[in-house]
């Protein structure tokens, strides 16, 4: 049936909801250990377990980093704040409810740019709110029993809800890969979906190109990276169209994707927020945001990439391509700022970045942070190269493994050492061009007859009998001085 379908007439409506796990020593309303992993059961107490009598009080650096990512996706900030209990009943939710904001989220609006097709649109913001995690329950262990380990319940967690305003995978893939870069940016949350940290959930319905009424959503949930939320997305709006074309309707309904064959099934039916009987949580008094503490928490925020991604195209004249890259992991951006910061030669700091310094990492399978050289260190190799004393090839073949060997030592002593100066001496490259243009008399002749493309393989082959050594420039005068002599 799905050969006659035409797809391209239905146009996917997408939001996304981004579980994201914060930096915090301990739990949103005790002093339990937030680490991840830990024997089962370990980073619990009554108060995370909910036992008559406690009483839970609240994690200031959580708030402080909600606010910081509020700031950093253009949110209002909410000054008058309470939770609510979200009351419903599983084995990994300890209390039988969860404290969240509902009725306040602590950030309102606001907006993440994506880059997609080479075009940036701004993805809209609902909310970013604060609440507790779940506990976890394990299925595999026990062929009779679900084993429960509470060691992530009570977790602090922002849940940052977008508009749905994302219509493709593609859009959601660009959005989750932003929205990851950014926790990570301002330090908010590891981002690590693997382990859980950042999970995803995505509401899809469907609707014919050209209508503006939303159609019955679906969430689909468990989805353990990006790509399998992209795919899961794809898997998704295939099947509401196929079932819209067979003449069967779309249930509102909660599905898990299982990644191993790339489909989803169904969970439960989707619940509504009054099925959820939310109220404000008693135990806990409302809080308030204060001028002053919004400066503070300001006042700490890094330069954001979007900032830094104008800076590197509008200041320095990056290719957009250059700065999209470096400005894509924190720990990239912060070596080229003080690597910038040692050398005016922005753009070959840039070359060295994306060129040889990456291929090293990716050799290395590291980031930027296994890096032994220092920016100062580099700096001073990309001087080498500008003074003339040596070429790119020979800096990037020779040196730059040398240096990583012996990070302390410093470029100019090693291409000393291993007769690597570039030599600028015509007396000694011209008897290397003589024999170059001897042994090709025909392709001189080709070059004089105006292919002077030729050019390059007489540098080339002055390069190779010179072991590196002669300067291409000068190289290149004198050749074109006695081509056309």
């Amino acid at each position: 049936m799905s050969a006659s379908i035409d797809y391209n007439k239905y146009e996917a409506v997408i939001g996304l909801e981004v579980h994201a796990q914060l930096l915090t020593q301990s739990k949103l309303f005790t002093s339990d250990s937030a680490a991840f992993g830990g024997l089962p059961n370990t980073h619990i107490s009554p108060i995370t377990l909910g036992h008559p009598g406690t009483l839970p009080f609240l994690n200031k650096k959580a708030v402080e980093l909600a606010v910081r990512l509020g700031f950093a996706c253009h949110c209002e900030i909410e000054r008058e704040n309470f939770f609510a209990r979200k009351n419903y009943f599983y084995p990994d939710l300890p209390k039988g409810y969860q404290i969240s904001q509902h009725t306040a989220p602590i950030c309102i609006g606001g907006h993440v740019p994506i880059f997609t097709e080479g075009n940036s649109r701004n993805i809209r913001l609902n909310r970013i709110h604060l609440e507790e995690d779940a506990g976890k329950s394990i299925h595999d262990l026990d062929p009779q029993n679900t084993m429960v380990d509470y060691n992530r319940a009570g977790v602090p967690l922002v849940e940052i809800v977008t508009e749905p305003d994302l219509h493709t995978s593609d859009e959601a893939y660009a959005y989750l890969t932003e929205m990851r870069r950014l926790v990570r940016w301002l330090d908010v949350c590891d981002g690590n979906m693997e382990e859980g940290s950042m999970r995803c959930d995505a509401n899809i319905s469907i609707r014919l190109k050209g209508d503006t009424s939303l159609g019955t959503k679906v969430e689909v949930k468990n989805m353990n990276s990006i790509r399998n939320v992209k795919r899961a997305i794809d898997n998704e709006i295939k099947r509401q169209i196929e079932l819209v074309e067979g003449g069967e309707r779309i249930v509102q309904e909660t599905r898990s994707f299982d990644a191993s064959n790339g489909s989803s099934f169904p969970l439960r039916s989707k619940e509504e927020a009054n099925d959820y009987r939310y109220f404000p949580e008693p135990d806990l008094a409302p809080f308030r945001i204060t001028e002053a503490y919004l400066d503070e928490v300001r006042a700490t925020l890094p330069e954001l990439p979007e900032e830094m991604l104008a800076r590197y195209t509008q200041q320095l004249g990056l290719p957009e391509y250059d700065a999209r890259v470096i400005c894509d992991d924190k720990a990239t951006a912060v070596y080229f700022e003080a690597l910038i910061n040692a050398t005016p030669h922005h753009k070959a700091a840039a070359n060295w970045i994306l060129g040889p310094v990456k291929s090293w990492l990716n050799e290395q399978n590291a980031g930027m942070e296994a890096f032994p050289l220092t920016p100062t260190s580099l700096a001073a190799l990309i001087a080498l190269i500008a003074d003339g004393k040596v070429n790119f090839s020979i800096a990037s073949s020779r040196i730059l493994p040398a240096m990583i060997t012996a990070p302390d030592k410093d470029p100019l002593a090693i291409a000393t050492e291993l007769n690597l100066l570039q030599d600028n001496d015509a007396g000694n490259i011209l008897p290397v061009i003589e024999e170059v243009l001897a042994k090709y008399p025909g392709k001189v002749a080709e070059f004089k007859a105006g292919k002077k493309g030729l050019i390059g393989l007489f540098v080339g082959e002055v390069m190779k009998l010179s072991a590196g050594k002669a300067d291409p420039k000068l190289t290149n005068e004198l050749l074109m001085k006695r081509l056309n002599s």
